[in-house]
């Protein structure tokens, strides 16, 4: 069964989103600021930005889950705004919280979730959902036993039973092992090959490094959109790196120095990075001397991550 498989009649072309203008208030707090944004069809990206920026609540308008204030486009082909119920039909959405039923077992919840979408086939699609995501020995097992890596393969189980064309997580991974996060990473790409379209809000950055492109959100507003390269070239960021005996003590007089737009330590190395290149060589040149090893590297998607959070303002202070 393709993941893909429903409403291909429905129109698309290439995007599977393209929405403009997106806006979203609670009271005087402007949580999602006039975002425009598109993704590709079968494309993941990467949804990143600090916690409180709007990243949750974009994900929640586009599924038709919220009323956006503003906004108009489309999802999956169709308009985002009056055919939210369409949408919802065609969209699995795996909140950061574990939602399903501790009571029940694996194989009650997703019998469960093929009831509420009406599904025919019932049996033979919770089989499917069961083998594919390796759940088939524990189908009799309680939701409310299970680790944190076999909830959230179950929580993805429950999301793609109805063959969603548009698939929305949020933070899926938080608290996971590694090995649990690399697996559940090795299943998306396997959906995204046969034409799902995925949208992942994850902080973490090696999670991000496997998306095909990324979007970064501070406070409501779109402050990077592309390929990690582009991200990275787009940034305009020098980044040198320095190692040896107390390089990354110097983190905090070096972030003061003008020229300096970013230092933070990379385990015992120290990472500096700012845009104007002769300002911040002038502001490392003090340091530059034994025991202290420099060199420029190319700057990271954290080097980045870190640049853009310091340049943006919370809209909540």
């Amino acid at each position: 069964m393709s993941v893909a498989g429903l409403a291909q009649d429905e129109p698309g072309g290439d995007l599977a989103v393209d929405v403009r203008g997106l806006d979203k208030s609670y009271g005087d707090k402007h949580v999602v600021q006039d975002l425009t944004i598109q993704v590709g069809a079968g494309k993941i990206t990467g949804f990143l930005g600090p916690n409180g920026s709007g990243k949750t609540t974009t994900l929640r308008m586009l599924c038709g889950l919220l009323t956006p204030d503003g906004g108009e486009g489309t999802v999956l082909g169709l308009d985002f705004r009056r055919r939210a119920e369409a949408i919802k039909r065609q969209t699995g959405y795996m909140t950061q919280k574990f939602s399903l039923y501790e009571d029940l077992s694996i194989r009650e919840n997703l019998d469960f979730t093929a009831r509420i979408y009406g599904l025919d086939r019932r049996r033979a699609r919770v089989d499917e959902a069961l083998d594919r995501l390796g759940l088939t020995q524990r189908a009799g097992q309680l939701a409310g036993s299970l680790s944190g890596g076999w909830k959230q393969r179950l929580a993805l189980a429950a999301c793609v039973l109805h063959a969603p064309r548009l698939l929305l997580l949020d933070e899926p991974t938080a608290g996971v092992d590694p090995q649990a996060r690399r697996e559940f990473w090795d299943e998306i790409h396997a959906l995204s090959a046969e034409g799902l379209t995925v949208m992942v809000s994850t902080h973490y950055m090696d999670e991000a490094e496997r998306c095909h492109d990324i979007a970064y959100i501070a406070y409501g507003k779109l402050m990077a959109r592309g390929t990690l390269a582009e991200v990275i070239d787009q940034s305009g960021l020098t980044t040198f790196r320095a190692e040896g005996p107390g390089a990354d003590r110097l983190g905090r007089e070096l972030a003061k120095a003008p020229g300096v737009a970013m230092a933070a330590p990379f385990g015992a190395a120290l990472h500096v990075s700012g845009r104007d290149r002769a300002a911040l060589e002038a502001a490392i040149a003090p340091y530059r001397k034994p025991p202290l090893a420099w060199t420029e590297v190319s700057p990271t998607l954290e080097d980045v991550f870190i640049q853009l959070m310091a340049a943006s303002r919370d809209n909540f202070q």
